[in-house]
């Protein structure tokens, strides 16, 4: 060994000779040897530890006065141990002997009866708890990185048409009254979840399917959350359903084939009639218009055809009195009109029995022809 150098090698002390042992041949403290292998004498070091008590308390361990330091230090620490911290998000309910004493304590340093007495529960009111109901994903597994899993038995629902959905959502959710919650109801999570089931599958039995896939999630999660809370209200859970909100709403697995047909038909039906809205509402219009305005030429035309009959029956008038006054003039002058608007537009011919020559025939020259024969030319000109 490296220790036995020269003559002898009693150890990294010396030599075996010398006594051995770092105390140079002497016994160590508490009467043992270490050289020669031999324990420490335990007596020596506790009959050395009870007279240094001794001296601290010159009355010793069975005086009446050692019992009551003992005493009192032993009451201080326990009177200690009763300090307590409520958190920010927490509140306190302190417990005597098991019973709830009717106070919440709010956020600080407070003391309560050390136990056994006493003992205080600090549920956590402002933490927003979230529960799936019909699947589960990584949160339900402690965070790990898994696939979300299909809950058939809570998933699985009757509609009001007889038909089965598919069901998944989840129930968010805080405790509204510690006290409640603590001492009324046994197991809040499993009560929220069967009473959030049941709420769901009420809801859902009174909606069509096709509703519940479209148009009405959004009344359905509102009915629900309040469905539930009145279920949670009658427990007395001093629970408060903050949001209830749907993950996934479609047919089951074995017939989603046939309902995603249908409702691919349903999308066409929805097309073609929004199709057939746009050209009604491009046609009616124009067809209104054109009524509009039929029924305008029809109210003009009454009226220019009244308007012309009252003017005739004045002019009837008219000439009634003129011939009341003078019959003669009244009737050779209709004569000389009515001749004027049958020959206006005949060709004429003059004939003067009276004349002395050319047989009656009066030299006419047809102004009016001539002036038409010449707009007729000018326009078959252009």
């Amino acid at each position: 060994m490296p220790w036995n150098s020269q003559g002898g090698g009693g150890g990294p002390w010396g030599s075996a000779g010398g006594g051995g042992g770092p105390w140079g041949g002497q016994r160590p403290p508490g009467g043992g040897s270490m050289g020669s292998g031999q324990q420490p004498n335990i007596e020596e070091v506790l009959r050395r530890s009870q007279d240094k008590i001794r001296r601290l308390m010159p009355g010793g361990f069975g005086s009446g006065r050692g019992i009551a330091i003992v005493v009192f230090v032993l009451l201080v620490l326990w009177g200690l141990s009763g300090f307590y911290r409520v958190q920010e998000n927490e509140r306190g309910l302190e417990l005597v002997f098991g019973k709830w004493n009717e106070q919440v304590t709010s956020p600080g340093l407070r003391w309560r009866w050390p136990t056994p007495i006493g003992e205080v529960l600090t549920p956590a009111v402002t933490q927003i708890n979230r529960l799936n109901i019909g699947f589960r994903d990584a949160d339900d597994f402690g965070g790990r990185s898994v696939s979300p899993r299909d809950i058939a038995g809570e998933s699985l629902m009757l509609t009001s048409d007889q038909n089965i959905s598919d069901v998944d959502f989840t129930v968010q959710w805080r405790i509204a009254d510690p006290a409640d919650y603590l001492f009324n109801i046994l197991a809040p999570e499993e009560t929220v979840k069967a009473a959030a089931e049941s709420a769901m599958r009420e809801v859902v039995g009174q909606t069509k399917l096709d509703d519940l896939l479209t148009t009405a999630r959004e009344g359905v999660q509102d009915d629900t959350r309040d469905l539930l809370q009145m279920i949670l209200d009658s427990y007395g859970a001093g629970i408060s359903v903050e949001r209830v909100q749907l993950q996934k709403t479609e047919a089951p697995a074995p017939v989603i084939d046939a309902f995603n047909d249908v409702q691919r038909a349903r999308q066409d039906q929805e097309r073609l009639q929004n199709k057939a809205e746009a050209y009604r509402n491009r046609i009616v219009p124009t067809a209104r218009g054109e009524a509009a305005g039929l029924l305008e030429e029809a109210a003009a035309y009454r009226e220019r055809v009244i308007k012309e009959a009252q003017g005739e029956a004045a002019r009837f008038d008219q000439i009634f009195e003129t011939y009341q006054t003078a019959p003669e003039v009244t009737r050779r002058r209709l004569y000389i009109e009515t001749l004027r608007d049958v020959l206006e537009g005949a060709n004429k011919v003059i004939i003067d029995e009276g004349a002395g020559g050319g047989q009656g025939v009066v030299p006419y020259l047809p102004l009016n022809e001539l002036n038409r024969n010449r707009s007729g030319n000018s326009g078959d000109q252009q």
